[in-house]
């Protein structure tokens, strides 16, 4: 028995409403078109499904029994129709911390791997990364992942790809500027604020160096760009800030980068992707955003209609970036030299 998608999907929407007005409204339909398909529908399967009388509109047995695995129906050929909608455009990663240049440890890891076309695109902040991922409206994202507030949210998965050591970001009038290795603890005693890029409860490394090392001086900023954050480091002798080793910083005189130990901090890379599974059919997207609500988890909206299957270039996505970790030593960790804080210690061991 051949089954038309679109009499099964005016069938699921009735069913849902109880409404046929409503239903019809919701599928861009007349009510006589939508009574038509159902009532074809109904011909093929040799039941009826709807009952409507002057109290409204009801289930009957058939429909009851029909409607679970026509909702499962559904969500396979919306899922058939994504995998070849995906197959025909890049995989879109979502990239934030642009203080810290992400985007070169995405170009080095996807570089070179043919057919691996991806799309790269701004990203707030982890976040809004979370969010978008959950609507369906990113494929990946790379940053640093930390708690979010209440939990990262049930539906989303990462997985730690790079370890990068820190470097301390000093004026040259600074007084430990002519060192040529510093120790966290001299930061503490000597190395005056730990100035941020940005608001001080948006950078979430900085506060956990800050909390161990014992570091309680922290100056905020209002983020303007690498080059504006390495200008007020310049100008204050009397603070210090953080930056990955392999940076590219802006070339400005009167600032210097000195290597830390004993030990040595790492800033931690993460790929972040929605997990599969069959998402709700049958309703429409909701317009809602998905915030990080104080002591609540980031989590998808349940009356979306996208079937969350992953885009097809995830899976070499991920394994392009295990490669070019093996390769370049990406997640070396040793604890007897280095710090992580505990949330990347425990996604490296995962």
């Amino acid at each position: 028995m051949d089954l038309d998608l679109a009499q099964v999907r005016a069938f699921a929407v009735a069913a849902e409403e109880l409404h046929f007005g409503h239903a019809a409204r919701r599928l861009s339909i007349t009510q006589q078109a939508l009574s038509k398909r159902i009532a074809r529908l109904e011909a093929v399967l040799g039941a009826r499904l709807l009952d409507r009388d002057g109290r409204g509109t009801g289930l009957t047995e058939a429909g009851r029994r029909f409607l679970e695995p026509a909702l499962r129906l559904l969500a396979q050929g919306e899922a058939a129709v994504a995998a070849v909608a995906c197959a025909r455009r890049p995989l879109r990663i979502d990239v934030w911390g642009h203080l810290y240049a992400p985007m070169r440890t995405v170009a080095q890891a996807v570089e070179g791997v043919p057919g691996l076309e991806v799309e790269p695109v701004p990203g707030r902040d982890l976040p809004s990364v979370a969010a978008a991922l959950l609507r369906g409206g990113t494929d990946a994202g790379f940053g640093r992942v930390h708690p979010l507030t209440g939990g990262l949210g049930e539906g989303l998965t990462h997985r730690l790809v790079r370890l990068e050591p820190v470097d301390a970001l000093l004026s040259t009038d600074h007084p430990l500027a002519d060192r040529p290795v510093l120790r966290p603890a001299e930061l503490r005693e000597g190395g005056g604020a730990l100035r941020y890029p940005a608001a001080v409860d948006r950078l979430d490394f900085l506060t956990r160096f800050a909390d161990q090392f014992g570091i309680a001086d922290r100056v905020g900023s209002v983020n303007l760009g690498l080059e504006h954050f390495v200008e007020r480091v310049r100008a204050d002798r009397d603070c210090f800030s953080l930056v990955p080793a392999d940076c590219p910083l802006p070339d400005l005189p009167g600032v210097r980068t000195v290597p830390l130990v004993d030990p040595t901090p790492l800033y931690a890379w993460s790929l972040l992707w929605r997990e599969e599974h069959p998402a709700a059919v049958g309703r429409p997207p909701s317009d809602r955003p998905v915030t990080a609500e104080p002591g609540r988890p980031v989590t998808a909206d349940p009356r979306r209609t996208t079937t969350e299957r992953h885009h097809p270039l995830l899976d070499p996505l991920l394994r392009a970036f295990g490669e070019e970790a093996r390769r370049s030593r990406w997640l070396e960790y040793d604890p007897a030299r280095d710090w992580l804080p505990e949330a990347d210690q425990a996604a490296l061991d995962a």
